[in-house]
């Protein structure tokens, strides 16, 4: 029997592949990020380097979670570590792999470096 995990294992498979498709994360942009903080929407921070092999572990875990329904409001912002450095040090970040999510205002969770689907996905409902 297919465990929840071999389910996210597949999706982010297909994902990666480019056939299925999720809701694209959008670069960090101040004035998006405080309206959906106003707005009290659960926000995920992805602070990312193209060369990170941990980042590109997690981007298809990320949006396989980010099509589920539950997610359907999740405001995802990316920041690029080497070219983005103020908004590294804004979001006191110290390396790439870094997730950081909000609910509204709030800073709820953090992890960096996780490329397990479940405790990703553990981090994204504190948001919720």
């Amino acid at each position: 029997m297919p465990t929840r995990r071999h389910a996210l294992a597949f999706a982010a498979a297909l994902i990666f592949a480019g056939t299925a498709r999720a809701a694209a994360p959008v670069p960090f942009d101040a004035a998006a990020f405080e309206a959906a903080q106003s707005e009290g929407r659960p926000i995920l921070v992805q602070i990312s380097a193209p060369w990170c092999p941990i980042c590109k572990t997690q981007k298809p875990i990320l949006a396989t979670l980010a099509a589920e329904p539950r997610f359907k409001d999740l405001a995802v912002f990316t920041i690029d570590f080497d070219s983005q450095r103020d908004l590294v040090r804004r979001f006191e970040a110290r390396m790439q792999s870094t997730l950081i999510v909000y609910k509204g205002k709030a800073e709820v969770g953090r992890s960096v470096g996780e490329t397990q689907p479940e405790w990703i996905e553990q981090l994204l409902e504190k948001a919720l």
